[in-house]
């Protein structure tokens, strides 16, 4: 009977560990960076310019490079800082959740964010966020596949794909397959997020950065 009564204790903490952390990935990928940047910073609302859309690439084309460049880090930040939840919260008490589902909603906070009415960006810079707070040394390949490519081809659309593509392929290798089932599902999340862009291209009609 006791063993019974600790058992269902122990796994009623551990499902209310992986709400609360899922709650606060979430409300953390939420948090619409491009927005708050374009309307302290500039006082102009992101979403009624360039694509209206609440990403990096859109605050590069509206806001300009720098402006852009702070937008990218905060969104990669958010889902770094989302893996890291669990580990900060270790040093108070026992956590059992796996980071990797953690960083997952801090993603999906960002896309369809609960403070800018769902409508959020494509995932990309707190996708990078996510891998690189579970493997630093795969995030740096990542970055630099990304930057590579988006210099040859200067679609920063078709460079976000690619190098998802390219970073599923690569994250095999390091046999780690939570991890690489992760990235083949941001992979292929990222690239339906871009079905508009895909068309665009194909027509030639898809704006390329002039910045690099």
């Amino acid at each position: 009977m006791v063993n019974y009564y600790y058992i269902n204790c122990q796994e009623s903490r551990f499902l209310m560990d992986y709400i609360i952390f899922i709650i606060l990935a979430y409300l953390l990928g939420s948090i619409p960076f491009a927005l708050v940047v374009g309307k302290i910073g500039f006082n102009k609302d992101i979403r009624q310019h360039g694509s209206g859309n609440l990403g990096a690439t859109n605050a590069f084309r509206v806001l300009g490079v720098k402006a852009g460049i702070i937008v990218t880090l905060a969104d990669i930040l958010k889902g770094t800082l989302a893996t890291l939840l669990p580990i900060f919260a270790a040093f108070i008490y026992d956590v059992e959740v796996s980071r990797l589902i953690v960083g997952i909603f801090a993603v999906i906070g960002h896309t369809y964010p609960i403070f800018a009415r769902f409508k959020g960006g494509k995932a990309v810079a707190t996708s990078g966020g996510v891998v690189l707070g579970l493997n630093p040394l795969l995030f740096a390949i990542i970055l630099l596949t990304f930057l590579i490519t988006l210099y040859i081809t200067k679609y920063v659309s078709l460079t976000s794909m690619v190098t998802g593509v390219i970073s599923t392929i690569i994250s095999f290798f390091f046999k780690d397959y939570l991890l690489f089932a992760l990235i083949l599902v941001l992979t292929l999340f990222i690239i339906i997020r871009h079905r508009e862009n895909i068309k665009r291209i194909v027509n030639k009609e898809e704006p390329k950065i002039t910045w690099m």
